[in-house]
């Protein structure tokens, strides 16, 4: 039990951290520069993304042995559609214009390299439990990389975090950070900035290997 219990949080914690698909893996860049214009635009996106990943690895998983391996991405792009489209019933009910924000990311999250990755790489090859929780920390370490990014690019240019002003009227919105330009320059900033952060804590866990060896 405890065994299993070290794997799934081996898998959950390599979804935000070790293999953190925008971080890590650098996939879904075309979403990651969109929809982080604003914080609450970047949570939205994540949460979506989120829910889609958890419900087609764990569907997926389930037919496993069943898909015949000839059609087998076919049958993964149907079950991340109906996902997806659940999704976009929901937020045209109940959140009509965070769905008018995203607009078409969120049709679009039926190619997002990341999913159809994950069912391909984890979901079609392992258990529904260890699927669902792969699908889990994929997901948050999705919305937790773009929900960086979509503060930082809101704050800078427009002042605001999820729409709260914080720097006062004084402020002068730098508002190349909304564009597409500030996308790409907050993108390499962050991913420079992780990457320095897993150089530091490889660095330290090979010097602290060193030490007991010695």
């Amino acid at each position: 039990m405890a065994k299993n219990q070290k794997s799934l949080s081996s898998v959950f914690m390599n979804g935000i951290i070790t293999e953190n698909p925008t971080l890590r893996l650098v996939l879904g860049t075309c979403p990651t520069l969109a929809t982080t214009t604003s914080a609450i635009n970047a949570l939205g996106m994540g949460a979506a993304a989120t829910f889609v990943l958890i419900g087609s690895n764990t569907v997926i998983s389930l037919l496993r042995n069943i898909i015949p391996d000839k059609v087998r991405i076919p049958a993964f792009i149907a079950v991340i559609c109906t996902f997806v489209t659940i999704v976009q019933m929901v937020m045209q009910a109940f959140l009509p214009s965070l769905y008018e924000s995203l607009g078409m990311f969120i049709p679009l999250i039926v190619v997002n390299c990341i999913i159809l990755a994950r069912a391909e790489a984890f979901a079609s090859k392992n258990g529904v439990l260890a699927s669902a929780v792969d699908g889990l920390g994929m997901g948050l370490g999705f919305t937790l990389a773009i929900t960086v990014m979509g503060i930082i690019r809101e704050l800078i240019g427009n002042g605001t975090v999820f729409g709260i002003n914080l720097l006062g009227a004084g402020y002068e919105p730098m508002l190349l950070m909304v564009l597409a330009p500030g996308g790409f320059l907050v993108f390499g900033g962050v991913l420079a900035v992780a990457n320095l952060i897993t150089a530091r804590a490889e660095k330290k866990k090979k010097d602290e290997k060193g030490v007991i060896h010695a």
